[in-house]
């Protein structure tokens, strides 16, 4: 399978990167060992850009993209989680592996667990749903916000994928206005469309 996803590298040599990226990641690993780092990220390249990926004891906490600005979630990482956080280590290993899978067409869900304390409330409900529409499908913010519970909340729908802490992971993406139009995404409409595209070649080839 051809890798989709690439870590940043250090800028040196192959092989001397990969020995600096073991030896960090052998740090980080120790320091979740002895309790005394809370969160860690890494930041990869893929298809729909650079998406900051980083994840607790708990699960997954957050996906970002690029143009949501990586050091403003790191900032709320450390605000709202835990000062604690650090780049690297192998915790993030099979969250790294289902979304390589993922943009490889290779896979259709997500089976990592993910952290959702960043969204609380109505909005919590909304991205919880969002694994309901397919993939390869769409639904309308009206028909999220009734499996959310509250059939008349459309625009409250649009706000919390707007704020999904974890998107890719749960598809906002696949959320449209109610005349088909793609309508807004974090990412970016070309990152959308990107998304809705490869799903689609994934259903139909």
């Amino acid at each position: 399978m051809t890798t989709q996803i690439t870590e940043r590298g250090t800028g040196g040599g192959a092989g001397d990167d990969r020995v600096l990226r073991d030896l960090h990641a052998r740090l980080v690993d120790s320091a979740q060992t002895a309790g005394l780092l809370d969160v860690t990220y890494r930041v990869v390249d893929t298809p729909v850009g650079r998406l900051l990926v980083a994840a607790g004891e708990r699960g997954v906490l957050r996906v970002a993209f690029d143009v949501q600005g990586h050091e403003a979630a790191l900032e709320e990482l450390a605000a709202r989680v835990s000062p604690r956080v650090l780049e690297g280590g192998r915790r993030l290993d099979p969250v790294l592996r289902e979304l390589d899978e993922y943009f490889a067409g290779a896979r259709r869900a997500f089976d990592v667990a993910v952290d959702l304390r960043l969204v609380a409330g109505f909005r919590r409900q909304v991205v919880a749903a969002l694994p309901t529409v397919a993939y390869g499908t769409t639904a309308s913010y009206t028909e999220v916000a009734g499996v959310a519970g509250s059939p008349r909340a459309a625009r409250a729908v649009g706000t919390a994928c707007a704020r999904n802490p974890v998107p890719v992971l749960l598809p906002c993406h696949r959320v449209v206005c109610a005349g088909g139009s793609p309508g807004r995404y974090a990412g970016g409409a070309a990152a959308k469309g990107t998304l809705l595209e490869l799903e689609r070649r994934g259903v139909t080839g």
